[in-house]
């Protein structure tokens, strides 16, 4: 009898299915796959063991990435020892859907493990009804973990050092071929078109840019003078060139152009002349990137040949897996079938055959000089993919031994041996790399700093702006309290002030009664009336002046009581 179990990976956590005892495994196939739609008939069949669920979407992650490399994780090992019966009477064979992760299973326990037919049809099962298999699991549940670790999953597979994208380097090199096609055809047609009013500018000058240049400069011919010849030399970088086209101008046999059209062209060569800049900045910045992401296959075959062959590999790391023999026909796939089929000789190179070294090379080396540069080619770009700190060192060693090559082909000198070049490289690599880290810790270190110094400015200005708000705060509570004294001592003088009030306060008093008087007998002669706003306004005035006349009153009647008793 055979005790079948069999592991499934979900995103929610490990689940260990038992299927029921039979003496052969392939027995089962029949009856799995009449009951694997019925969830009915399938549980009659499988029974879970053990489901060990996730402690958190990191751990899922984690779980499946050593799934999907062919690793064993530390939790997994530890639920299938718990749950697994390793030893028994009974056979015990455990069902893995990806064979990689068996062959590591079987190299860790040391059981019997099971691949494709039976197990293939209950992890098909499994994954149908999972959610009804597994208790207090809802299908929405697990349709969400499945979502939030495919999520994850693709973003951790996706993350990579923005500075070594091999993306930008395929893209940049397209559109560098397609700007070379699109500035060759637009060259020529303004060569065409220009032409029929200079025809012998096109003997002159070769160069397209440069005619293009020419012609948005010069424009009629017939306003070609001596003053403009410094002009042209600037342009054309030769004073004889510039003294033939001046020359040429007055003698030619072109038609002549209207203005309308000769704008047309101007306006068509600053665009093609523009599309020519633009590609050597491009250019550049292919050259930045290479020297990046690919900077030993740069140095040793240079920025657009090594940008090539990424392209045409897909990435920098299809070109790593890639061997040598690929490599050195890589490009030239149409003549390598067309020679299979034929019969014919195959094609000793591909793209690389537009590196310097081939072209240098005599006819009956070019073949094995091609095929040691694409040995060093694959070693430059392995070393490339697969390195922390990228550094040229490697490529400009394997260039020394490509161009020893190559003058032990001319000459016979005899070459280093590639164990002490690659000795001398590693050393120089290892210097190289502690001082780019090393550099760059500083550059951290200085982050850090700044980062720290700009915290402690905030929290000082902070606390600044806290003591400012309090003494801001102090000094209102004392202008209130100064306020409020004040106040009080007014109050306390008033009263002082009404039981002692002096004769000539009280002249002033009658002065402004006898005033106040006058105007209300002026007012009632030119027979204006007060309105009632006036009206509450007197009646205020002369309450409060009654007040003081009240109290000085009872003030003296206290004083001559006080003399009479004295008397």
């Amino acid at each position: 009898m055979v005790l079948l179990h069999v592991l499934f990976e979900h995103a929610a956590g490990y689940a260990l299915f038992a299927v029921k005892e039979v003496e052969e495994i392939g027995m089962l196939l029949p009856q799995v796959e009449e009951s694997v739609l019925n969830i009915g008939k399938f549980n009659g069949m499988v029974s879970l063991a053990a489901f060990f669920p996730f402690k958190s979407a990191q751990a899922a992650l984690e779980n499946m990435n050593a799934v999907s490399e062919g690793v064993v994780h530390a939790d997994l090992k530890l639920f299938l020892e718990t749950n697994l019966p390793l030893s028994g009477k009974k056979k015990a064979v455990l069902g893995v859907s990806d064979a990689k992760i068996g062959a590591a299973l079987q190299e860790e326990f040391t059981i019997s493990i099971q691949t494709g037919g039976v197990v293939a049809e209950i992890t098909r099962g499994v994954r149908l009804h999972f959610h009804s298999l597994v208790k207090g699991l809802t299908g929405q549940a697990a349709s969400k973990a499945q979502l939030g670790l495919g999520h994850s999953y693709s973003r951790a597979k996706v993350k990579f050092n923005v500075n070594r994208v091999d993306n930008m380097i395929i893209q940049s090199i397209a559109l560098l071929d397609q700007l070379d096609k699109d500035i060759n055809t637009f060259s020529m047609r303004v060569r065409e078109w220009y032409g029929y009013h200079f025809p012998e500018l096109i003997k002159i000058v070769s160069d397209n840019s440069m005619y293009c240049r020419l012609a948005q400069l010069i424009g009629n011919r017939k306003e070609l003078s001596e003053e403009s010849l410094e002009s042209l030399e600037e342009v054309v970088m030769d004073s004889a060139k510039a003294q033939a086209i001046l020359d040429a101008s007055r003698s030619s046999m072109g038609m002549d152009i209207s203005p309308i059209d000769l704008i047309n062209i101007e306006r068509f060569s600053s665009r093609v002349v523009s599309l020519a800049e633009y590609r050597l900045e491009l250019q550049e910045y292919l050259r930045s990137k290479m020297s990046q992401v690919a900077p030993n296959l740069a140095a040793l075959i240079g920025e657009v040949v090594g940008a090539r062959l990424i392209s045409h590999a897909g990435s920098l790391t299809n070109l790593a897996k890639y061997p040598a023999s690929t490599v050195q026909i890589l490009g030239a796939e149409k003549a390598l079938f067309r020679a299979l089929k034929t019969r014919g000789n195959t094609p000793k190179y591909g793209l690389i055959f537009h590196s310097t070294f081939i072209g240098r090379a005599a006819a009956k080396n070019k073949g094995r000089i091609s095929r040691y540069l694409a040995n060093k080619c694959t070693i430059a770009s392995r070393i490339d993919c697969f390195s922390e700190v990228p550094t040229s060192v490697f490529g400009d060693k394997l260039r020394e031994q490509v161009e020893e090559r190559l003058s032990f082909y001319e000459s016979g000198e005899l070459p280093r041996k590639n164990v002490d070049v690659m000795k001398e490289a590693v050393k120089e690599a290892t210097d190289v790399a502690a001082e780019i880290k090393r550099k760059l810790e500083k550059k951290e270190k200085k982050r850090k700093k700044r980062e720290k110094k700009l915290q402690e400015t905030n929290g000082d200005a902070e606390v600044e702006n806290q003591e400012a708000d309090t003494t801001i705060e102090k000094k209102k509570k004392k202008k209130q309290a100064a306020e409020e004294m004040e106040v009080q001592a007014e109050e306390t003088a008033v009263a002082e002030n009404g039981a002692q009030e002096t004769p000539g306060k009280k002249k002033k008093k009658r002065k402004a009664e006898a005033e106040d008087l006058e105007a209300q007998a002026e007012a009632t002669d030119n027979g204006t009336e007060d309105t009632p706003a006036k009206k509450k306004k007197k009646r205020l005035s002369e309450a409060a002046d009654a007040e003081p006349a009240a109290e000085t009153v009872a003030s003296e009647k206290k004083k001559k009581k006080k003399k009479q008793t004295a008397e």
